[in-house]
């Protein structure tokens, strides 16, 4: 007998944080072991970067494709399905890809995992808003995210205790275990009623059949595309363009560290702030306004020092915790029937975006032949973008989620 009420500290809360925890924990394990895993495959230093940036998107492809089919999973078959066969996956690719011995093997490995990994936030953003009342449902998911965040923070301590490939095996084993707390997890209740109707659910194609549809998706996309310029370009190859503003020995894993750090407090101070200001539009400018104020200060850093470039990681970081408003919006812009297909999805495309983001700004570096003002241009472009997004995207504050998508 599924519970009426659940609480912000109840089974389906505490284990989507843990699941997002080891979500985040893969996720950005390679961006943290980058340097050393692909050296010791025997890359140069130069082969190192341009592998670096070919795996990063093949990883991100797997995201793209797992987010389209999470999603409509979760629409046809429940929540919980893609709880469990997500993390199953990512798991078992992630100790697969502690026994790789070349680039294709560590790409293939990459990719697979992409595909798990795609499913975890999403669903479980989504089963925890159908499954607690509506004014919980931000600070439910702010939770889940300021806690998953440290997923990051463990991968950049493990990293420097353990071989890279040890990493892989602990992030697999963490989520094999995770599996076993799943067992006790209810199913949505909205999506139980909704199964017995004859309403479609999870037609991914209805998302680009309806303009008004199509339009609401595309948006709730744009508004997250900046967290990953931030992410993908400026934290992730931070060592780069500390080369460029003549800031020598940093070290690109810290920079992922405290930037993930600081996500964490940006999470839990948004899905607060929302909840003080009934809005997620009003939270969601506040933070593109303190992104946009890092982003600034980290075009500013020519001759600076590596303590200023980490402080700014973690004011991008703080920043970028506007991710837990665009993706409970995305969860709350559509009905039950498409709810899980937008949720799991949108924040996927958002990451599977960084191989277009990585394009432009190589084209608009090569363009301008100077790689910091390839840098700032692009961000200027995206954050723009988002911006208009943002503003022409309906408030979902507090809305009743118990209805279809015809």
């Amino acid at each position: 007998m599924q519970p009426k009420q659940y609480t912000l500290f109840s089974l389906p809360v505490i284990v989507g944080a843990l699941g997002f925890f080891v979500d985040v924990y893969d996720l950005l394990l390679f961006g943290i072991i980058r340097k050393p895993s692909l050296a010791d495959l025997g890359l140069s230093p130069s082969e190192v970067f341009a592998q670096g940036e070919f795996i990063l998107s093949i990883q991100m492809t797997g995201l793209l494709i797992g987010g389209i089919i999470w999603g409509i999973m979760g629409d046809k078959k429940g929540r919980l399905s893609v709880l469990f066969g997500s993390i199953l996956l990512y798991s078992l690719a992630n100790i697969a890809n502690g026994f790789v011995h070349d680039t294709t093997q560590y790409s293939i490995m990459r990719f697979i995992a992409g595909i798990g990994l795609a499913g975890e936030l999403g669903a479980g953003i989504t089963l925890v808003s159908e499954l607690l009342p509506k004014e919980k449902r931000g600070i439910a998911a702010s939770i889940i995210a300021g806690f998953g965040i440290f997923g990051a923070v463990t991968a950049f301590f493990v990293s420097r205790e353990f071989n890279w490939r040890v990493c892989f095996y602990i992030g697999g084993g963490m989520g094999l275990v995770l599996l076993i707390l799943r067992v006790n997890i209810f199913e949505s209740k909205l999506f139980g009623e909704i199964k017995k109707t004859n309403v479609q659910r999870g037609n991914f194609l209805m998302l680009f059949n309806n303009r008004d549809r199509f339009i609401r998706y595309l948006r709730c996309i744009l508004i997250g595309i900046p967290a990953w310029y931030v992410i993908g370009v400026l934290v992730t190859f931070s060592d780069k363009f500390g080369e460029a503003f003549g800031i020598k020995n940093i070290d690109p894993a810290k920079s992922i560290m405290f930037q993930y750090l600081a996500i964490a407090f940006g999470d839990l101070t948004v899905g607060l702030l929302s909840n003080y200001l009934k809005s997620w539009k009003k939270a969601l400018y506040i933070f593109y306004g303190i992104t946009s104020l890092f982003i600034i200060l980290y075009f500013l850093q020519q001759n600076g020092t590596p303590f200023k470039m980490y402080f700014v990681c973690a004011g991008l970081g703080f920043g970028t915790g506007f991710s837990v408003v665009y993706i409970t919006m995305s969860a709350e812009q559509f009905g039950t029937n498409l709810r899980a297909t937008a949720a799991v999805s949108v924040p996927n495309m958002v990451r599977g975006a960084l191989p277009l983001i990585i394009l432009l700004f190589k084209g608009l570096r090569n363009l301008t032949g100077n790689y910091i003002t390839g840098g700032w241009i692009t961000g200027l472009i995206l954050m723009g973008i988002a911006i208009i997004a943002a503003y022409k995207t309906k408030e979902t504050f507090g809305k009743d989620l118990n209805y279809v998508e015809e």
